[in-house]
């Protein structure tokens, strides 16, 4: 039987349970979103201040859509932090399934945007999902995250929704741990943008 993963996995207790994971306080098992961040350069911070800019004008007439998120939001960050050159891959609305312990129960599901050998993975959700907040698509992103083909592989996520976002780090070989970053608002300052692109340039050299 083949279930959507927005409908089988539907809070954080599911997920951890379904997969037997744990949301670790080690401080030291996501390092990568809060030490040793490159410093960007003029040219980026410049680019950044642009994405900010058209993002807000946009925004201003309202909620936006999934796509146009992805279009304003994410693929300029992405493009900026270099994950459109080699040696990275890009996989748009690549398919996604999995199977749980169960044989006869399998979960399916698409990805906005699955990046670099199968260890890096964008979620984009509607902006006028913003009332329930970006966190409410924690649950599935576990999910995609763990139907990466690369288990010894720490893999990573970032999730937005354009006005609000956060990092996930998934490790489903050391005892199934993940933890993830503070929040970031886009809407609030420039700031907030370049701590996003800083964050994707580590993971990228962590990848």
């Amino acid at each position: 039987m083949a279930v959507a993963i927005t409908e089988a996995i539907t809070t954080l207790a599911e997920a951890e349970q379904r997969f037997q994971l744990t949301r670790t306080e080690d401080e030291s098992f996501f390092v990568e979103w809060s030490t040793d961040l490159p410093s960007l350069s003029d040219t980026e911070k410049a680019g950044l201040v642009d994405l900010r800019r058209r993002y807000l004008y946009q925004r201003a007439q309202g909620h936006l859509l999934e796509s146009t998120v992805l279009l304003l939001f994410a693929s300029p960050l992405l493009t900026l932090a270099g994950f459109y050159d080699p040696p990275f891959r890009i996989k748009a609305e690549a398919s996604v399934q999995l199977t749980l312990r169960d044989p006869e129960e399998v979960l399916q599901g698409r990805l906005d945007v699955l990046v670099l050998k199968d260890q890096f993975w964008v979620v984009v959700l509607e902006s006028k999902k913003t009332a329930i907040s970006v966190w409410s698509a924690l649950p599935q992103t576990l999910a995609y995250l763990m139907a990466s083909p690369n288990p010894e592989k720490a893999r990573f996520a970032l999730m937005t929704n354009g006005d609000d976002s956060a990092f996930v780090k998934l490790e489903a070989s050391a005892g199934g741990r993940y933890n993830v970053s503070r929040g970031f608002a886009a809407l609030t300052s420039n700031q907030e943008l370049y701590g996003i692109l800083q964050i994707l340039k580590r993971m990228g050299q962590a990848i």
